[in-house]
């Protein structure tokens, strides 16, 4: 099974989420990652609510990133090479790559990557592609 941080969260909601360093540090330990990523005024971001951390496109193009499009023009301008997604609340979500983004706490398949929060996911015995959690370790 894939193990996804979400937003590049280790053992926890952390400040750093979706900090640039924390993304590379988290790819360098071999995981793959979940980021938040913007588009505003001609320059690309990183950041959950807000663009809170400049980039550059380069930094989108990174294997094992998994990249949350959070408004129309990140869609617009996300590498098209790049594994990306859309959505608010839906239960579940096509990534660009054919992977079935799952929202908490629902039924997943073979092609499943389930987002789950609880500390202790690892101990459940989930029939999916991959996890996506702020507790990895």
């Amino acid at each position: 099974m894939k193990l996804i941080s979400h937003r590049g969260n280790l053992s926890g909601p952390s400040e750093y989420a979706n900090d640039p360093n924390q993304i590379k540090a988290v790819l360098n330990m071999g995981y793959d990652c979940e980021v938040d990523f913007w588009f505003v005024n001609n320059k690309y971001y990183l950041g959950h609510d807000k663009p809170n951390f400049e980039i550059k496109k380069s930094f989108l193009e990174k294997r094992n990133l998994w990249i949350h499009c959070k408004n129309l023009q990140a869609l617009e301008k996300v590498p098209r090479k790049s594994n990306y997604f859309w959505h608010q609340t839906d239960d579940f979500t096509l990534t660009s790559h054919g992977y079935i983004w799952t929202f908490p706490g629902k039924n997943v398949g073979k092609k499943s990557v389930l987002v789950d929060h609880n500390k202790e996911w690892y101990k459940l015995d989930y029939k999916c592609h991959g996890i996506c959690t702020d507790y990895l370790l």
